[in-house]
């Protein structure tokens, strides 16, 4: 597959994951990851000096089930709705392997809108049987380390 072809691709794939989470459609979140996979909200800084904490941490495709479960049910969070704005993603060495920048802004219920998340996502894709590429890892590395006290919806 050629880099042009590959881009095209991730592109696709970032557009409709931000689609579905832009949207509220939470329940198809998961179906973009592998089942084994690692999905991770962490900061520059963390990530900088190596540490491997995150705010949100799953690493398979039931625990992000379990996450939209838990968010539909069990939590209780002020209704509001993000939109994202994803750059192009740049390749990376390894296969598989690529970064894409991205800008959420949060729109609340009241219409208040704030940028909400800016950084990058660190991204291993895998291409399925079926040809369709999944994310195997994202780890979405955020510049700045104040967030609001509850990160409810996946970023």
């Amino acid at each position: 597959m050629g880099d042009a072809e590959t881009l095209f691709r991730l592109s696709g794939l970032n557009a409709a994951y931000a689609a579905a989470i832009d949207a509220d459609r939470l329940e198809a979140w998961p179906d973009f990851f592998t089942d084994s996979c690692l999905y991770k909200v962490t900061t520059a800084d963390n990530v900088a000096k190596g540490y491997a904490a995150g705010i949100i941490f799953a690493d398979s495709k039931a625990m992000l089930r379990d996450r939209v479960s838990s968010l539909r049910v069990a939590n209780i969070y002020e209704r509001q709705r993000y939109r994202h704005i994803i750059g192009m993603p740049v390749l990376g060495a390894e296969p598989g392997a690529s970064e894409t920048s991205f800008v959420i802004v949060r729109t609340m219920r009241d219409g208040r809108m704030e940028l909400f998340a800016a950084g990058s996502y660190m991204d291993r894709t895998v291409a399925g049987p079926d040809g369709v590429l999944r994310f195997a890892e994202r780890i979405v590395v955020c510049d700045s380390g104040r967030f609001d006290t509850l990160v409810a919806i996946p970023l």
